[in-house]
């Protein structure tokens, strides 16, 4: 029989290398193919493995001992190593390899993971150390909605990551460096012509007052030509710009804090002593080239160039991101960097792509580490189907829209007569982590390339895919497990799960599907297919629950087992989209 110990990672892993064994057995001369293993939901099986067709298609005519698919397919059920993971294989049409796991099994990988913890489960990705850039607000600019979605995504993103041992550098790379802020020191020095006097109870709105110094730049020639020379490094300048950056931090800091965000900021002042090295390294490759009084790189299919130097010889957008990307990839020795931005930035982030594997930075084709990834977003949108707007066409500051998430969240609970029941304390930690959840799930459970519409009653809606629905499923959990009054840790150790209802083994399955799951939504940069897992597993709940009593039951105990594995399984699920569990309704 096959050592199990040496299989590591998810089912589908595990028998991805039962089936190579069993290729290689079969056809020892070939075709040399990688065993096609994927979970199905036909009745035949659990599992399908789709290899025949391919290779009868490259031996046809060769072997005459495989008249058919079909004699492919069984010709790999009979090669396949014996393995008590596996109860039955059929062939069906053509060639099609049906597998039925054990039940036995399913039970005992899951009370592994109950007495070894969830992070047995974590999946093995190649990678060991990547960057996700998220969020990236403007310095001296609020954050707004359209700040929501990179912030949420990112964030998911590095969690998984994470979650699959992989060093992630959560980097905010904030615009906080170029014409604006000289445009910003200059009003503030006419403003307070003693820079000691600026703080945030002085600059009071700081979005008002960049406002006001936009409106003086736009008027005033004369004051634009001194903003654009206050750009540069004399000290009380530099003090100025710490000054203004310092306060906006601080802001910024309060919505991170709030949505429970970890993030270390690294913005694009951080790169600038690095760009003229980086230019003269891209100069001495031959790819800068004199455009028009401006310094670019030329991509190939692309009508215009990539701009590194301005004509005026300052630096944009396409200097800092060469030159961080350089940065994270010799200093900081990443594997794998992934920008999370709006769709709108997808032709500026191939370009510099591009450039990149021109000047041998990144591997040609993309396929091998080290690589990068642009995670592109769409719109949030209002009722309107327009881009998410107050009423007074103002974006909406992310602050005001989290404030009135929790209390609506809160005026819901109270309506549920739970202010009675509940401290003051619990209805404040309850109404914040079921209305910042049902934010951010209301944002990741789409497809992100899709625009979604921002919709409060929806998002807090406690029927249907919501988060609401969710934590209450997680809450539901938990008091069935306290009602028992069993000792859920001690059972663990001397009891079994046995999986003889039907339901009880397809919830089960779902169980110990988590961990390919998580590596697919990795691998694609997919939180929503986490999301699709974990609600697809609270209707399994839902369905053992209704199907299989379980306090009081002559199985209450292998069942309290499981209800223990699906609250396990649903709080990392909540931890991965990072939204906090409620343990009670």
């Amino acid at each position: 029989m096959a050592n199990e110990e040496e299989y590591s990672g998810n089912v589908k892993q595990q028998l991805a290398k039962l089936f190579d064994a069993s290729l290689k057995a079969a056809f020892p001369t070939g075709p040399d193919v990688e065993p096609l293993v994927a979970a199905c939901t036909s009745k035949f099986g659990d599992y399908q493995c789709n290899n025949a067709m391919g290779i009868f298609s490259k031996i046809r005519g060769q072997n005459t001992e495989y008249k058919k698919p079909a004699s492919v397919g069984e010709a790999i059920v009979k090669n396949l190593p014996p393995s008590e993971m596996i109860e039955s294989c059929s062939v069906a049409g053509p060639g099609f390899v049906n597998v039925v796991l054990s039940k036995i099994w399913i039970a005992k990988n899951i009370q592994k993971m109950l007495i070894g913890g969830i992070e047995t489960w974590a999946p093995r990705l190649q990678v060991k150390k990547a960057v996700v850039d998220f969020s990236s607000p403007n310095i001296a600019k609020e954050m707004h909605v359209g700040h929501l979605r990179s912030t949420i995504i990112g964030d998911s993103l590095a969690r998984m990551l994470e979650f699959s041992n992989v060093e992630v550098l959560r980097r905010n790379h904030v615009g906080d460096w170029g014409t604006q802020f000289g445009m910003l020191i200059e009003y503030l020095f006419e403003t307070f012509p003693n820079i000691e006097d600026v703080n945030e109870t002085a600059i009071g709105d700081l979005q008002a007052f960049y406002k006001a110094s936009k409106q003086r730049f736009d008027s005033d020639p004369a004051f634009k030509e001194r903003a654009q020379k206050a750009v540069g490094g004399e000290p009380k300048y530099r003090q100025a710009w710490m000054q203004i950056c310092e306060i906006s931090r601080k802001e910024f800091d309060k919505v991170y804090k709030r949505l429970k965000i970890q993030i270390e900021e690294k913005g694009e002042s951080f790169y600038n002593p690095y760009i003229p090295g980086i230019i003269e390294k891209l100069s001495e490759k031959g790819l800068v080239e004199e455009s028009q009084g401006a310094r670019v790189i030329f991509i190939e299919g692309v009508n215009i160039p990539l701009i590194v130097v301005k004509s005026d010889g300052g630096y944009n957008y396409a200097s800092t991101d060469l030159t961080a990307l350089w940065y994270r990839l010799n200093e900081e020795k990443a594997e794998w960097i992934i920008y999370v931005t709006d769709v709108g930035q997808q032709q500026h982030f191939d370009m510099f792509f591009s450039a990149a594997k021109r000047a041998g930075w990144l591997p040609a084709d993309g396929s091998t580490y080290p690589k990068v990834n642009h995670v592109g977003f769409g719109l949030v949108l209002g009722e309107d189907g327009k881009r998410f707007r107050t009423r007074s066409s103002e974006v909406v500051r992310l602050v005001d829209l989290l404030d009135e998430a929790k209390s609506r969240s809160k005026a819901q609970l109270i309506e549920r007569g739970k202010a009675e029941e509940w401290t003051d304390d619990e209805l404040e930690q309850t109404a914040e982590a079921v209305g910042y959840g049902a934010v951010k799930y209301a944002d990741l459970k789409n497809n992100r390339l899709t625009n979604y519409t921002f919709n409060f009653d929806q998002m807090l809606n406690d029927k249907g895919n919501t988060a609401v629905y969710l934590l209450y499923a997680h809450a539901r959990i938990c008091s069935i497990i306290r009602k028992s009054k069993k000792d859920i840790e001690e059972l663990k150790k001397t009891e079994s799960l046995v999986l003889d209802h039907a339901d009880e083994r397809v919830l089960a399955l779902h169980l110990l599907q988590f961990s390919e799951v998580v590596e697919e939504a990795c691998s694609n940069l997919l939180p929503n297919v986490l999301c699709e897992y974990l609600y697809n597993l609270s209707e399994n709940f839902t369905k053992f629950y209704s199907n299989c009593q379980v306090v009081g039951s002559a199985e209450e105990i292998s069942r309290l087992l499981l209800c223990e594995a699906t609250a396990r399984v649903m709080r990392k699920c909540f931890h991965l989209l990072g939204i906090e569990p409620v343990y009670k309704i």
